[in-house]
């Protein structure tokens, strides 16, 4: 099973513009993603996706494997998908550019999803963690996910789900990590197919792949990676380092 790792590396961040490019223990956020990812030992090959000439040739210039986008996208998904078209991959995982820390039991955890789906089943897998604190569960940042008995999912919100009316159940409830792997096809379909008005009324792109049939299985996991959305993460991030 030929398994890659795409990094889709965007400029202009909206929370914190140019963070991809910002000095982290003497090295670039994205060269620092890019170089855990490699080291990681988990994918087969590991390649950058931006729309950025200034990160292009950040990476291209540590001899990395970079691929300059050709269209505007509206997610990282699209732009990944747009890259892998025409590269050689039976499982593509989505690792966020902004995570500098790869988590790799989580990720071990997530492919080895894909290792016992002998029928093939499962089009992509996605990680989820708890959330037990109020305050986290009716956050709208944090996206949080229901699923059936077998862990695959059922709907994503921003809103609390699922809404607790009887206090005498106990209810658990789960944020989704963006982290992705995809079965390819699952991917080129998900580029090829139009947003719908429920994805974009909520801006959670795991909606489209719902919606149209698809099957997401969802990992648990307490490992949680140390993501760089913030001038302020940046700082907790070189202190970690």
């Amino acid at each position: 099973m030929n398994i890659i790792a795409m990094i889709p590396a965007r400029f202009e961040a909206s929370r914190f513009p140019g963070k991809l490019l910002k000095d982290l223990a003497g090295k670039p956020v994205i060269v620092r993603t890019y170089e855990a990812a490699l080291h990681s030992s988990l994918f087969d090959e590991v390649y950058i996706v931006t729309d950025s000439d200034e990160i292009y040739n950040t990476i291209e210039a540590i001899n990395g494997k970079v691929i300059l986008s050709k269209k505007e996208h509206e997610c990282g998904s699209d732009r990944i998908a747009e890259a892998v078209e025409h590269i050689d991959a039976d499982i593509v995982v989505n690792v966020q550019g902004d995570e500098p820390f790869i988590n790799e039991k989580a990720l071990s955890k997530l492919l080895e999803v894909f290792k016992h789906d002998e029928q093939n089943q499962i089009d992509l897998a996605s990680l989820k963690t708890r959330l037990t604190k109020t305050e986290a569960i009716a956050n709208p940042n944090n996206v949080k996910v229901i699923t059936d008995l077998n862990d695959f999912a059922l709907y994503f919100s921003r809103s609390p789900i699922p809404f607790h009316r009887d206090e005498s159940v106990e209810v658990k409830y789960f944020k989704h990590v963006g982290i992705y792997a995809f079965r390819k096809k699952a991917l080129l379909d998900f580029y090829h197919t139009p947003m719908s008005p429920l994805e974009a009324a909520e801006k959670i792109e795991c909606i489209r792949h719902l919606e149209n049939g698809k099957t997401i299985k969802m990992v648990e996991t307490d490992q949680v990676s140390i993501g760089i959305d913030t001038p302020e993460d940046l700082e907790e991030a070189r202190k970690f380092f």
